[in-house]
């Protein structure tokens, strides 16, 4: 496909099935996102349909920002919600924890979830660390997870390593096979197993594992099965029930595009209980007044017992906000537009000589993400270069020796882009 017809062509394919399960419904509007000057789509060519979307994110116009994977940025309407909602609190002195029921109820419909099991975190880390903390393990019980994982993904389960003696048992991504995944997994379970968690997309790669299937496999062997989903929220549609996790975690500032310091953490309802909080005060549950050990002291009965404390209704309100955003602009278009740039990206890259593109070819396994390398220059060489001098902010991926440079392709970025993006990594290369 040449340059003209990719950029005329964006946003006609299909998005393919990077989730492996489908929506369970529509969210209505949630009534926090501000008018959204946007054509209809389809009224004008995907284009400008995609350059108005970025218009709506306060980015500097100089800056090629493909680092989604890493920070997302927030657009206007959002951070008009945040920032209309903070001031309103503090003209009354208000929590607004009142309204965190309305916002619950938007981003429970978002991920296919019930409200009751969803708790708002500051991060997918906190999200992950409530889980390896929660949970009943003991001296010598087992967790799998992968060797890609994201040090907000791992460390919590190090971090149980030393606090309670847990031990971690890594499998390494298969980039090519679904079935390759599932029997890398299965080879680690063990009796003392208790816990399989996946990156529902690998950060370093952009590996998209079968989330449904390793369900199916941990529920199959009695296990927990959570999914640390910091790259997949906002990146493509996914239904949790569907997929049948026991629960998941993400950060609302990666892909949703949500304020900084946000995160969701939802926890199925029938395995609520098993997960215990890692924090205690006001709001985890019924505090009457009394002292501890009396007695009193209960939890609530559903995820919101993790969320303790006087909690940011602005952030809150920016999660809810950053989730109407999508749906007003449309999930599955904005899957398909990112995963288009990142196959071109992956196409084009790959004919220039010397480069190796590490993200699948598989459609099943890959999405908005494309990590490349190349023996003639280190990664912190490519990344400085593509930054210094093509003002392109993409990610140095120095995890397991990959050697390599992550380019994350969203709802902001353009097919021009892209193009630069291709123009700039050959001179960079042919140039070393």
């Amino acid at each position: 496909m040449n340059r003209k017809t990719f950029i005329r062509g964006l946003g006609l394919g299909a998005i393919g099935a990077v989730s492996g399960v489908g929506l369970r419904g529509k969210s209505g509007a949630a009534g926090v996102a501000a008018s959204m000057a946007l054509p209809t789509y389809g009224a004008v060519s995907d284009a400008n349909f995609w350059r108005a979307v970025r218009a709506l994110h306060p980015l500097d116009p100089a800056l090629h920002y493909m680092n989604t994977g890493g920070l997302g940025p927030a657009s206007s309407p959002v951070l008009k919600v945040f920032f209309d909602t903070v001031n309103a609190h503090q003209f009354k002195s208000d929590t607004g924890h009142d309204t965190f029921h309305h916002y619950r109820d938007v981003v429970a419909e978002f991920f296919g979830a019930d409200s009751s099991e969803i708790c708002f975190t500051r991060n997918a880390t906190e999200g992950n660390s409530i889980i390896a903390g929660g949970l009943a393990l003991n001296e010598g019980d087992e967790v799998i997870f992968e060797d890609h994982a994201h040090p907000g993904g791992s460390g919590p389960w190090y971090n149980q390593r030393t606090r309670r003696g847990v031990i971690s048992k890594l499998f390494t991504p298969d980039s090519e096979s679904v079935e390759e995944n599932l029997k890398r997994i299965r080879a680690l379970i063990t009796p003392r197993t208790k816990v399989i968690q996946i990156s529902h997309v690998t950060a370093p790669t952009g590996i998209v594992l079968p989330a449904a299937e390793i369900a199916q496999l941990a529920h199959e062997h009695g296990l927990w099965f959570h999914i640390d989903g910091a790259q997949s929220a906002g990146m493509f549609p996914f239904d949790l029930h569907a997929i049948g996790c026991d629960s998941y975690a993400t950060s609302g500032h990666k892909w949703l595009g949500a304020p900084h310091e946000t995160g969701i953490l939802f926890i199925r309802k029938e395995r609520n209980a098993e997960v215990m909080p890692i924090s205690a005060g006001s709001y985890t549950g019924p505090i009457p007044g009394t002292l501890p050990g009396d007695g009193t002291m209960g939890y609530v009965d559903d995820a919101t017992r993790h969320e303790y404390a006087t909690r940011s209704a602005a952030s809150v309100a920016g999660v809810a906000a950053a989730v109407e955003f999508h749906q007003q602009i449309g999930r599955e278009r904005i899957a398909q537009h990112g995963r288009e740039l990142a196959l071109h990206v992956h196409a084009e890259l790959a004919k220039i000589p010397t480069v190796e593109v590490l993200t699948p070819t598989n459609p099943a396994l890959r999405a908005s993400i494309t990590t490349f390398r190349t023996p003639k220059l280190g990664y912190s060489e490519i990344f400085g270069q593509l930054w210094k001098d093509y003002h392109f902010r993409c990610r140095p991926v120095s995890e397991q020796g990959l050697d390599a440079v992550r380019v994350s392709t969203h709802l902001f970025n353009t097919a021009e882009e892209v193009e630069a993006l291709i123009a700039a990594v050959h001179d960079v290369v042919t140039k070393a």
